[in-house]
This record gives structure tokens, C-alpha cells and sequence, in this order.
């Protein structure tokens, strides 16, 4: 019961990760709440001994730290095709001022 505790706490990270490779987002993470939460209590069910007390003391932090995984997806996650382009443009506009800042220095001396 012990290494079911201590895989527990490794969820934020495998779904960061899972995020970060595309294979969740963070609409799917939060659409299918509901669904994770009833996997976490049966999961909660099998692997603790047939005591309440210990399967919520496993089922609550699984909810928490998934609330911590969708944090991570969304700070972590891949950004979408549009985001990236967004920011292509802004980075190219400021390299342009720059460039065109430099010219009117140097025609300037």
C-alpha cells in the first residue's frame, strides 16, 4: 500500500508530461473530471484493504493533485498552432524595431 501512495503523487507529473507531448489538453483534462474522479475511487477501492477511511484518504489527494495536473498542462502544455504563430509575429515585429532602430542610430553618426 505504500508504493500505491507514493505512485499517487507522481499524477501531476505524468500528466504535465503527458501535456507537454500532446497527448492531453487542458479541455480534456477538465471535461473529463467527473470520470477521473470515479476512476480514482474505485481505483481507491481496489488497491486499499476494505476500509473506508483508507480509500478516501487515497481518493482525496488524487482529486487534488489532478486539480494540480490541469495547473501544469496548462502552464506546461503544447500550445496550439494559432498561440505559436501569435507569437512568431510579435518576436518578428520586435526584431524589425530593433533592426530599425540600430539603422537610425548608425545613419545618425
Amino acid at each position: 500500500m505504500l508504493l500505491a501512495f507514493g505512485f499517487v503523487f507522481e499524477l501531476p507529473l505524468v500528466l504535465t508530461f503527458m501535456a507537454r507531448m500532446g497527448l492531453v489538453n487542458v479541455a480534456f483534462l477538465k471535461k473529463n473530471r467527473k470520470y477521473a474522479v470515479l476512476i480514482f475511487f474505485i481505483g481507491a477501492a481496489i488497491i486499499t484493504p476494505p476500509d473506508v477511511v483508507t480509500q478516501i484518504m487515497m481518493a482525496l489527494p488524487l482529486m487534488v493533485l489532478y486539480e494540480i495536473s490541469i495547473i501544469g498542462a496548462r502552464v506546461f502544455g503544447k500550445k496550439k498552432a494559432e498561440e505559436v504563430d501569435a507569437e512568431d509575429d510579435e518576436d518578428l515585429e520586435e526584431g524589425e524595431e530593433i533592426a530599425s532602430q540600430k539603422d537610425t542610430k548608425t545613419k545618425e553618426e
